[in-house]
């Protein structure tokens, strides 16, 4: 992927080509450049499950995820910052991202009561109760040290009725108007967060709303959330273009590797996503030919990498038989191996996507790359 260096002004994005609505481009960070589309590995309590810093910087990882609502029940925000911030706490030099603790008021809905001022969480860890909204979620954050800070928002679940979807809409919007005016720390990015459920109109209005309050970046919160992914697929290309064309887009949790593909088809720019890590800990891999479950009993003593095409460590030094065994032993060893071709097979794809934008070569590539990503197997 191409590295090379912009004259950017912190918090710029510049596009630097697009075929279609597929665009890459690079923003600049107080850490440094990020170079789009990228996908970013979630280190939801300031660690990529079962990863090490070394391992994520040699697959290419340019930015990382925390998780807001995690990381102020344990450590706490105090400590982290007492200790020089979350770069520092974890020894991660590069970007972080961190979420508001919004997706926990739609993924912990058993254990929350919403209100105007904000959230009131039941730990999940000792039911002791935690209160999150947009003053406290972005005072959180700034105490993290975080290189782009997420708006604190509602995310409604699927399906939902149009007055559920309407009033987490309205809120997340003024609670963005809260979040715009308590983040002071200069050096830290605030994205806004487009809500809507999958209603073309409430989407639009969404966007006009968020929009209107400049910021460095917008994202796309409330997919991922149980929809049918074709229906993401087809509002996707519909909303996105209404987006401020010169600002990175950021489509959160999502997906799996063919939802990346279209999504960039449709014009985002920045993804995350537990899965890789979380399927590889389960025996699922992707690879350049298809999925692999390395449960197979047909892996048993093949002595192939999981991806000929793959240069992570794992696909260079084990075969799918030492893999397999592995797992089938509930090895520790085999978390880390899986993980370590998932994530790094994610990076290159984001990587191969780049190129291939700046090379004005998507519409072909696209349509092969499907046929890659839809296979199981290999």
């Amino acid at each position: 992927m191409d590295q090379k260096n912009l004259d950017l002004k912190f918090g710029e994005y510049k596009l630097e080509n697009t075929q279609g609505l597929a665009r890459a481009g690079t923003l600049k960070t107080h850490r440094g450049e990020i170079k789009t589309p990228v996908f970013m590995p979630v280190g939801t309590r300031a660690t990529v499950k079962s990863l090490t810093n070394e391992t994520l910087e040699r697959a290419g990882a340019q930015v990382i995820l925390g998780n807001t609502y995690h990381l102020t029940l344990r450590p706490g925000e105090e400590l982290i910052e007492d200790v020089g911030g979350l770069h520092s706490f974890m020894n991660w030099k590069k970007p972080i991202l961190t979420d508001s603790g919004g997706f926990q008021v739609f993924s912990l809905s058993s254990l929350r009561r919403i209100t105007e001022a904000g959230v009131e969480f039941k730990s999940h860890i000792d039911g002791a109760k935690c209160f999150i909204g947009p003053k406290e979620s972005m005072q959180i954050q700034m105490k993290l040290g975080s290189d782009i800070i997420m708006a604190f928002d509602e995310c409604p679940p699927y399906p939902c009725s149009n007055d559920e979807l309407q009033s987490a809409m309205d809120r997340t919007h003024r609670w963005l108007k809260i979040c715009k005016e308590e983040m002071t720390r200069k050096e830290s990015l605030l994205f806004g967060i487009v809500q809507g459920g999958l209603s073309f109109e409430h989407r639009k209005a969404s966007i006009e709303q968020v929009t209107s309050i400049d910021l460095p970046g917008y994202a796309f919160g409330g997919f991922s959330v149980g929809e049918p992914m074709k229906m993401m697929y087809e509002l996707l290309p519909k909303i996105s273009p209404l987006m401020p064309k010169n600002k990175p887009r950021y489509l959160m949790g999502v997906g799996k590797p063919i939802d990346l593909l279209m999504s960039v088809d449709a014009g985002i720019d920045m993804f995350d996503c537990v899965m890789p890590t979380r399927v590889g800990r389960n025996g699922k891999l992707y690879t350049h030919n298809g999925e692999i479950n390395i449960k197979r009993a047909q892996y048993k003593k093949d002595l192939r990498p999981i991806d000929e095409n793959c240069s992570c460590y794992t696909c260079k030094n084990h075969s799918r038989a030492y893999l397999r065994h592995l797992f089938q032993s509930g090895e520790i060893l085999s978390a880390v191996l899986l993980s370590t071709h998932n994530i790094h097979f994610y990076l290159d794809l984001l990587n191969e996507f780049r190129d291939v934008i700046l090379n004005k070569e998507w519409d072909s590539y696209k349509a092969y790359k499907l046929t890659q990503l839809v296979s199981v197997d290999a």
